[in-house]
């Protein structure tokens, strides 16, 4: 058995393994990942493996706690950046995941601004198993008909659903069942949201692939985005997960800006 030197960070308590493999080829299998996930082990909503820089960004791959590779992690990707960025003695890093470059700022100590990119609003580019209106998703989940479904991709889908009550769903029940509607071909992200007013949003998220979550940086630009599509908010939003608040800053040209806390570095041994 090897023991191997690891991070573990959060942001605002969605936490995550961090492994560099920049310098060292250390792989985990998909059982090794899901025993490390678990919250009577070390626990993570993702682990996150730096690969070695390229065409001068840092290609990240990703995995959610079930073991399955995903494309995108918003606040985990603020986290590497900080941890980058105190390593390499620099505030702005690029970060590259399988289908996006993200630009990363460390604006002041422990809060990182993530360019996310523009907002997917396509059948095709979501993606959904059925050509419908994908701002206006009616799902049928245990005898309860769920409407106005608003389906959208930011590096990863999403559908989120606009309510007046937030909590008001058991998403421990209900997250799952909408997360593998047959409608999402590659499953989704799901978000319950509530619109306080013209800048404030409070969600409630189950995570793909990780369940319910303290907090989802992708959940939050989905959020922000379908919001702003809806007319609901204006074009710059606080989205409220229950141990604070993302910032999120939508441009002219649709390009998605999120800004927000991270934790401080802690170092951690793996045996794998």
């Amino acid at each position: 058995m090897t023991t191997i030197n690891a991070y573990k960070m959060d942001g605002l308590g969605n936490d995550f393994i961090i492994i560099d493999r920049r310098n060292d080829d250390i792989n985990l299998g998909k059982e090794k990942i899901i025993e490390l996930g678990s919250r009577t082990n070390i626990g993570f909503d993702q682990i996150i493996f730096i690969e070695k820089e390229k065409e001068n960004s840092f290609p990240l791959t990703i995995f959610n706690s079930d073991g399955g590779e995903i494309s995108a992690c918003g606040n985990g990707s603020r986290c590497v950046a900080y941890l980058l960025g105190k390593n390499l003695s620099t505030k702005e890093i690029k970060l590259k995941t399988n289908n996006r470059i993200l630009n990363a700022k460390i604006v002041e100590n422990f809060y990182v601004k993530l360019e996310m990119g523009k907002p997917l609003f396509n059948v095709k580019d979501i993606p959904l198993s059925k050509t419908l209106n994908p701002s206006n998703v009616t799902l049928n989940i245990d005898n309860k008909t769920l409407t106005g479904g608003f389906c959208v991709n930011v590096g990863n889908p999403h559908i989120i659903f606009f309510v007046k009550d937030c909590f008001e769903h058991d998403l421990k029940i209900i997250g799952p069942k909408i997360e593998n509607h047959d409608l999402f071909p590659e499953k989704t992200n799901v978000t319950f949201a509530q619109v306080l007013d013209k800048k404030n949003i409070i969600v409630n998220v189950w995570e793909r692939g990780a369940g319910l979550t303290k907090a989802c940086g992708t959940a939050a630009c989905a959020t922000a985005a379908a919001a702003l599509k809806n007319k609901l908010v204006g074009n710059k939003i606080n989205i409220k997960f229950k141990e604070g608040l993302l910032n999120i800053e939508i441009d002219e040209s649709n390009n998605i800006y999120m800004t927000g806390p991270v934790s401080e570095i802690k170092n951690i041994k793996i045996k794998i």
